[in-house]
Parts: C-alpha cells; structure tokens; sequence
C-alpha cells in the first residue's frame, strides 16, 4: 500500500523537493562564485558551504511542501482524476515554482546589498512596504524581472507536467492516506520545535556560514527571533556583579552617584563655568562609511566638501558606529545606549520617556528638533522623536512644490531637505533662545538618486554618486548658512548613522564600522584631530561638555575628552551579535550565550581569534545586561 501510495499522490512531493533542492544548490553556486574571493582556500570549508546548505534547504522544504500534503491528503478518490483536480495541482505547481525562482533572484539582490541571507534587515522591511517596495521599483527593472521569472517558471511546468500528472488505477484508503501525510507534516512541527539555523555558524569565514544558509529558512529564523531576550539568549552575571562593573566605569572627577540603590546609574554631571548656549546642529548623514573619506585613504574624492570641513574643524577619526541600520544610529545618537539585540529601542513598543539628549536640551532651555526628508512613520521615527524630547519636522512640512528639486520613495533630495532646514533655523533664531536640531539625511541610499546637474556623476549610477552629491547638498547647507545671523554661535556635528556595508569574512568585521564625525564651528573650535577610540553613543555626552552643560545623567556613553585613553571602549552590534572593543581586544557576545574574543590589529583591524580575555568579557556582559535590564524595567526613564 505504502508504494501505492509514494507511487502517486505523495510523488509529486518529491518532484517539489528535487526543485527546491535544485534551485537551492544553482542560488548557492552563483553566490559562491560571486563570493569566491572572500572564501578562504579549503577544501573542507567547501564541502561544508555545500553539505550543511544542503541540510538547510532540505529543513527549509518540510515548511514549503506543507501546501502539498495537505492537499494531497485531503482530496477525495472519487475526483482524482477529474480535469479541475489536475488544473489546481499545475496552479500550485506553477505558484512553487515562481516563489522559488523570485526569491532566488531576490536573494541575489540582497546578497548583492548586504553580502549575507535573508536576516532581520529583510524581516524589517516587511513592515514597510510602501517605502521598500518603491526602492526596488525605482532600482531595479522590475516589470522585465517579473516577466522573465513567470516566464520561467511557465517552462520549468511544462517540462515537469508528465510527471506531475500520476495515473493510477486503484483508490488510496483515506486511513493510509492520513498516517503517511500526519507523519509528513510532523517533519516541519520537530524543525521549528527542535531545529535551528544555527548550523550554518560551521567556520569562521563569515561568507562560508552565510553561503550555507537558506534564504527562506532564514528568513523566517529571523522573523521568530525579531525580539531577543538578553537573559534568556546571552550569557549573563548577577545583576549585583554587572552593575557593580559598569558603575565603576561611570566614576569620573565630574561625576557623583545619586543614589546608593545597586540598580541606578543616575549621576550629576558638573563642569566649571556656565552653560554655553551655542546652537547645535547635528547632521547624521545615510551610510556614510569611512571608506568614502580622503581621510580614511579613499582615492576617488567624492567628499571635497566634507574633506574640507573635517581639515578646518575637528575631527574624530577613530570612531565606530553602533550598528548596520539607521534606527541603530539614531538610538545612540538620541539615548547614548548599547545596541541591545532584537530591535533597535527607535522602534520598540513602550519607549516613551527614554533619558535622551533631546530631553536633557530642552530641559536646559533649547528648542529641540528632529528633522528627516521622508515620512517619519518610517521606522517608527517620528513616535520615537516626538515622546522623547523631540519636536518632529517632516516631508509633509514642505507645502510647496517648488521647494522640491527632486524626490525619490525616500525623500525628497537632501538640498531641499537642507533648505527646509535653514528656514526652520531662521524661526529657531527668532525665538531667542539656543536650539538643537538633528537632521537626518536619505539621499545616499540605493536607488541612489538625485537632481541632475548638481555634480559630475549622473543620477541613479551607483553608491559613489550618491556620496558626492549628499557631500556636494551638505557643502552648499554650510554655505548658506554662513550668511546667518546664527551661524557663529552654532556648532555643526557631521556623522554617519551608520557604515555603507557591514560585510566582512568575520561575523562583526570591525573595520567596516568605523564612520567619520566633523565638529565645525570655526569661531568656536580650532582645527584638529582626534584619534583616540570612540563609541557613536559617546557623541552625545561629548556634545554635552562642549556646551559646558551640568546635567543629571543615565547615559552610558563617556564624554570622550574627560575620559583616560584606557578606559576607551566601543560597541559594534548586528541584531544579535554584540560586540564589545577596548584596547585592540574584541568581544563578541552571540545567542546560545556563546562567547568569543579576538585581538585585534590597530592598523588595518583584522582580527584574530584567542583562548579568552576574562576581564573584557566580564565588561561585555555588564555593559549589554544591564543596559537591556535597565530598558526592560523601565529605569532608563527621563525625570525632569
């Protein structure tokens, strides 16, 4: 009965699962040989690419052919053979067989962004269609994709309707039927109770674990585990020992506890003198990776105007973003917090009232805005901005067209983001009162696209064009500024969210996070360089002391020039590895509370893996625990 049975109904399950196992293995060689170069030479590491892959795309087929054998199982005998019957098996066949050729072709294109399988990045997007499916319409030729994978998979079915068609001449019993598709779909319920995609981890060469993945088994991996709880993933400490460590890191001449509660981190900030009511003008630019900086050794000079102003300002040139997406910036760079894993705090539920530099200003008197060329609902921004200190000012502040030189899915082009914003300061000026504002650019993000005719690349050609004209739209900002009457008491903070690509043979490449910042005021601040270690959630108590503010603090960054040079740190995070960087020494901190530390070249970053470095993990935790412990309890709250 049982080859009865494999014989026909439940043969096209094999036929779905050669499929996938063939498209699975074509996606993986294609993106092998367009990785080759970051692959290192090892036969072994070659074999596994393709036999944990394999293992992958085979835990990945119990989920995709779920469809089939309920079908195929629920379908009565008497209309087996009935033309409507075989008119759906091809209607799901041909349905199959489109899904996997669009999603190997979309894994193509993401691999080609981000160097890596679907992840949480993929699962974000979701939420955001209008804005992600309008980048890929702007970006790529849709409409001649669409047609060639249909097109495709029309061909794939029609070489395969022979065998799809099973012809049989006796009926299947519905209790065998039963027992063979219960145990079938008891296959898909073990790999999500029991299996992982934590297999793929099999070498240190991050391209090889990622070349070994699946796609969708990724994905949906991602999509579960879109929330990580630090206690229940990471490897912890007692809440005494964590706390008792990052306290004693927050202990400076300036500072003083306010409380003896284990738990508290709150402390008076003081510095001599009064508060100096410079307006702050922080520009926190798309992408901007310290690769595209002359600075950082780039040939190409697509930055004059940022290369001039980090010659005539300071400049930090050993600073490291937080993490690889935009909210993960704007989380350190508003709340001075260590990327926690999951979701960035921008886009979490119930993160009103965080301690911010946005309320710390506004309590001291400062008009305090948040300004971006989209749509703030966009990544949660203007919920998160506006309940944190923040006064939101958005695309649909722009009333009229003729403001708008060009606009794209994202925003509009950051020229006229930069006017909006001159206007918005010209009102700021006239309320008499100091101002901090934080703009937000868009114009340097695929489908890299801006008004024609502003420099020598043309529109929608590649990253490099979109750098030049971000850099030519900030030039011509600090230009039309220097005619105002607040200019000479305004301090200008440049800074990158975050870097352009976090791709990279190890799982946290650090080198891929290091960004420029440019402090320009040119009758506040002398020209000079600043080339000790520095984290993006330093930048906003470092901004505090500039300004000479005395201020009650939660913040976990330092202000970095009343810090000694030992006591330097930097946190660099996917969205669910952390790292942890202090004196040529990396800790990366991983689900499963697995653990790992390297040394790490002072020159060009490479890094290289060591037995352990007891005392450095031991702050790793401390800093992730209880930063994650102090969000989760609702003690990282603003109290005026």
């Amino acid at each position: 009965m049982l080859k009865k049975i494999f014989a026909t109904r439940f043969k096209l399950l094999a036929i779905i699962y050669v499929f996938i196992i063939s498209v699975s293995f074509l996606t993986r060689f294609v993106l092998f040989i367009k990785s080759f170069s970051q692959l290192d030479t090892n036969p072994l590491q070659i074999i596994g690419i393709f036999l944990i892959g394999l293992f992958n795309d085979t835990l990945m087929s119990t989920f995709f052919l779920i469809p089939f054998v309920l079908y195929l199982w629920l379908v009565p005998n008497k209309i087996y053979f009935k033309k409507w019957h075989r008119f759906i098996l091809y209607g799901l066949c041909l349905l199959a067989f489109t899904i996997l050729v669009f999603n190997a072709v979309s894994e193509w294109f993401f691999w080609d962004e981000f160097s890596t399988r679907y992840n949480f990045i993929a699962v974000d997007y979701l939420i955001y269609t209008t804005e992600v499916i309008g980048n890929i319409w702007q970006s790529y030729p849709i409409v001649k994709l669409l047609i060639g994978i249909f097109v495709l998979s029309i061909l794939v079915l029609l070489f395969t309707k022979k065998y799809i068609k099973a012809e049989v001449t006796n009926r299947i019993p519905f209790k065998y039927r039963t027992l063979i598709a219960l145990a079938l779909l008891l296959l898909p319920v073990l790999v999500f109770l029991f299996g992982s995609n934590g297999a793929k981890q099999f070498s240190k060469n991050q391209y090889a674990s990622e070349l070994s993945g699946n796609g969708m088994y990724d994905f949906g991996a991602a999509f579960i585990n879109n929330q990580l709880d630090y206690d229940k993933f990471y490897k912890t400490d007692s809440v005494n020992a964590i706390f008792n460590t990052v306290k004693k890191d927050f202990v400076a001449s300036n500072s003083q506890f306010q409380s003896d509660s284990l738990t508290s981190i709150t402390r008076s900030i003081t510095y001599p003198g009064a508060q100096k009511n410079y307006n702050l003008i922080m520009i926190s630019v798309e992408s901007l990776s310290g690769d595209f900086i002359s600075r950082f050794g780039n040939t190409e000079h697509i930055t004059p105007n940022l290369d001039s102003l980090a010659n005539q300002g300071l400049f930090f040139s050993n600073l490291f973003a937080t993490g690889t997406r935009t909210v993960r910036g704007l989380e350190a760079l508003s709340l001075s917090l260590p990327p926690t894993p999951g979701q960035s705090e921008v886009k979490r539920p119930n993160n009103e009232g965080r301690f911010s530099l946005g309320n710390v200003l506004k309590s001291k008197g400062y008009t305090t805005q948040y300004l971006y060329g989209g749509y703030g609902y966009f990544d949660n921004m203007n919920y998160f901005f506006s309940n944190n200190g923040y006064d939101v000012i958005d695309r649909s502040a722009i009333t009229n067209e003729k403001d708008i030189h060009y606009e794209n899915i994202w925003g509009v082009a950051d020229e006229d983001l930069f006017t909006l914003a001159v206007k918005t300061f010209d009102a700021n000026y006239k309320l008499n009162k100091p101002f901090f504002s934080q703009i937000m650019t868009t114009s340097n993000h695929r489908p890299y696209t801006y008004p024609e005719g502003r420099i020598d690349i043309p529109s929608h050609t590649g990253r490099s064009g979109a750098v030049k004209y971000t850099d030519y739209a900030i030039g011509k900002f600090i230009n039309d500024c220097r005619n105002k009457p607040w200019f000479n008491n305004t301090i200008f903070v440049i800074v990158a969210d975050h870097c352009a690509s976090s791709a990279g043979k190890t799982e946290l490449p650090i080198k891929n996070y290091r960004i420029p910042m440019i402090v320009y005021a040119p009758s506040i601040i002398k020209p000079s360089t600043f080339n000790g270690l520095t984290s993006q959630i330093d930048i906003p108590p470092t901004l505090l002391g500039m300004l000479n503010v005395s201020y009650t603090s939660k913040f976990f960054g330092f202000d970095i020039f009343n810090t000694p040079a030992n006591q330097r740190r930097a946190f660099i995070s996917t969205y669910q590895n952390l790292g942890y960087y202090k004196e040529n020494q990396l800790i990366i901190l991983s689900p499963q509370q697995k653990v790992e530390a390297f040394n790490v070249d002072s020159t060009n970053f490479a890094t290289t893996p060591i037995k352990s470095a007891p005392a450095l993990e031991k702050e790793a935790i401390s800093y992730y625990q209880s930063a994650s412990y102090l969000l989760h309890h609702r003690l990282y709250q603003f109290k005026k």
